[in-house]
Order: C-alpha cells, then structure tokens, then sequence
C-alpha cells in the first residue's frame, strides 16, 4: 500500500519523463537541444523528490539490496 504522497510522486515523474521523451522526438529537437535539457532537469528533480521521499516513508516499497 502506497501512501499518496508516494502516488503523487510517482505520477509527476512518469508526465516528466513523458516530457522529456516527447521533446527529445520533436523534429526541432534536431535545431536546438535547450528545451529538451530543460525537459531532462525536470525529469531528474522530479526523480530525486521521489527518491528522497521513499527514502523516509514507512509505506514505500523497499528494494532489497
């Protein structure tokens, strides 16, 4: 059972990447890269807040080692 700000999380990070995937693909991705590091930056932040999050959260899943 998740907890919902792990849910939210998740989510954000799955637009983000869409985001970024779909800027990579662009056809003006080939004239300028700019928007698409934008895109990458958010992705990655987006991933580190989830990350830390379930780091502390006692009802996210734990990845055994």
């Amino acid at each position: 059972m998740d907890c919902l700000k792990c849910t939210n999380l998740e989510q954000a990070l799955e637009f983000r990447l869409g985001q970024y995937s779909e800027a990579r693909s662009a056809p003006f991705y080939q004239v300028s890269t700019e928007l698409a590091a934008k895109k990458k930056v958010d992705m990655e932040r987006a991933r580190n807040d989830m990350e830390e999050h379930q780091l502390t959260c006692p009802l996210a899943p734990r990845q055994h080692a």
